[in-house]
Parts: structure tokens; sequence; C-alpha cells
């Protein structure tokens, strides 16, 4: 009798076991479109989606612990986990009401900011929905407008509004649905990310808004980013995960499939095309403290991947 193959993603640098079937779902849940996922310090995993319930919550062996975030319903779409003075806390923005939400662990809301108040971007026809959000190290709040008008906003940790960049275009600076933001760390000097996802790029700049330069070699369609040892995760939306080194410089692609964004109702394919070596429409991803990845696509009824190091 032999065993089965072992199913794997990567390179001889970068290979990983797939571990089927990781995320336990009760039967009395389901996923809506999977936007988001974060990991705490317990390696503990929040799933952000759309529907009631928005935010699922896993042990790192993919039992079921929680369910909450009712107020999000369509909205769901950028998340991040950020460790601070008083405990952790997530960060959640919500396209449909036009809010970034901040919460306790347990959903529990302590800070909510909706539209900037600049009338000469927003008004009744242009609207504001946010799709990410990232906290620096002294406490800023990043904003990216994503869905609306194509603009960064930068607030203070109690949320007084501080400044903005970007607006549409794809000359430097500008930006073409800034999908996803954050904050690189890698250099010893924090440097802001953004994923310019319309221009296919990626762009980097001070703190303060300053434009530094641009990151476009083996980009698609950038959705965010998450640091870990040096690396640079990229969930691209067009049907791969990249890994990047601290010089920006593609590592490997992993379970790209370059036919699967080019086919006739994509992300929502017949569940026969699916392969679990494969991606569709990675949107959110990150990596807990023991390098395991995962991965959450843009499908109605949500996918879920989980990637362990080899």
């Amino acid at each position: 009798m032999t065993n089965q193959p072992q199913l794997r993603m990567g390179n001889e640098s970068y290979d990983y076991e797939i571990v089927e079937g990781w995320a336990k779902l009760p039967s009395s849940y389901t996923l809506g479109y999977t936007h988001g996922i974060v990991t705490d310090s317990l390696d503990q995993v929040y799933v952000f989606h759309t529907g009631a319930s928005s935010i699922y919550k896993f042990d790192k062996e993919g039992n079921f612990l929680s369910a909450f975030g009712d107020s999000f319903g369509d909205g769901a779409h950028g998340f991040y986990l950020h460790q601070e003075a008083t405990g952790e806390y997530l960060y959640a923005t919500d396209i449909s009401r036009g809010l970034m939400v901040k919460m306790t662990l347990d959903g529990q809301e302590v800070m909510t900011l909706g539209a900037p108040d600049l009338p000469e971007i927003y008004d009744a026809e242009r609207k504001y929905m946010p799709t990410d959000v990232a906290v620096a190290p002294n406490g800023d709040i990043y904003i990216t407008d994503g869905y609306g008008q194509s603009w960064v906003h930068v607030y203070t940790a109690a949320g007084e509004y501080k400044n903005s960049w970007g607006g549409k275009g794809s000359d430097p600076g500008r930006f073409d649905c800034p999908h996803g933001i954050s904050v690189d760390l890698r250099s010893g000097e924090p440097e802001i990310y953004v994923a310019d996802r319309g221009n296919h790029r990626l762009q980097a700049f001070t703190p303060d808004g300053e434009f530094k330069r641009i990151i476009d070699k083996d980009m698609d369609l950038p959705c965010s980013f998450y640091f870990f040892e040096g690396k640079m995760y990229i969930p691209d939306l067009n049907s791969r995960v990249s890994i990047y080194d601290r010089h920006d410089r593609l590592c490997a692609h992993l379970g790209e499939d370059q036919q699967a964004y080019k086919q006739e109702g994509w992300p929502n394919l017949a569940k026969s095309y699916y392969r679990v070596d494969r991606f569709s429409s990675p949107h959110g991803l990150c990596v807990d403290s023991e390098g395991n990845v995962y991965v959450a696509e843009w499908i109605h009824d949500g996918r879920l991947t989980k990637l362990r190091p080899l």
C-alpha cells in the first residue's frame, strides 16, 4: 500500500504543504466573499467575509471558536490586526457604509471613522469607499479609498484627521484603485506601501506621503500585503500569491493559475474547476508566528487555504 502524494505549492526555496480542509466551519454557518484574514499573538485566525456575523474566529488547528461583526453585512473588505500598548485590535473597513472601524478581538467597537470632511473630493456623487487600513508605529492610521476616489487619508491614533494624498491617475503619487496599504519596517524606517491595483504596481511613500518609488516588476493585480521575516507576501487577484525579498525582488509565485481569471464568470467558477493546489482570486493573506500562510479568496461562498512551510 502506497501513501498518497503530499499536495504542495511553491518551489525548492519556498516549499509549502497544503493543509486540506483546515477551517472547520459548523454547518449552521456559511461564508460569503472572503475578503480579509488575520492572526493574533496566539496564532488564532480571524476571517472577514460578507454576510451576517462577518468575522469568524478559529484556532490555529482550524477549530471554530466564535462569530461576530454583524453590522458589516455586504460591506466587509479591508482587515488588519495591530498590537498596541493596551492590547490587540482589529481594524476593518466597510465599503457599503463608508467606514473604518477599530474593534477589540471580541468585536467591541472602540473607534469609527467615516468619510473625511473634504468637499473638494467628496460629495453626493463622489462616494467614499475605503478598502484597507494600516497603522504606523507612532499610531497613525492610514486608510485607502480604493473603490471611491483613489486617495490615502491619514489620522492620528485618536482619530483626528491629519492629511491626504493621491487622486485618480497613473503618475507617481496618483492611483487607480489604491486597494491595499501596509507599513513596511524592513529597512528600519517606516515606509507606506500602497497596492495601486488598477495601475498594476506598488508605490512606496514616506509616512508623510512623499513619493519614493514604484515597484511594478512581476505585478498583476496586487490586493494587499503581509510582511514576515524580511519577505513581502502579496495576494494577487489574478490567481496567484507572490513572495518578494527585502529588496522587492520576486522569490516565488504560489498556486499560480494563468487560466482561472480568464474564465467566463470568474471569480465564481464551477466547483469542478477548482484545485487545492491552484488559486483563483486571492484577496487577503496573513502569516502566523510559525510561518504558516493563510489565504482568503474573493469568491461568493468563500475559499480559505492554509499552507504549512516544509
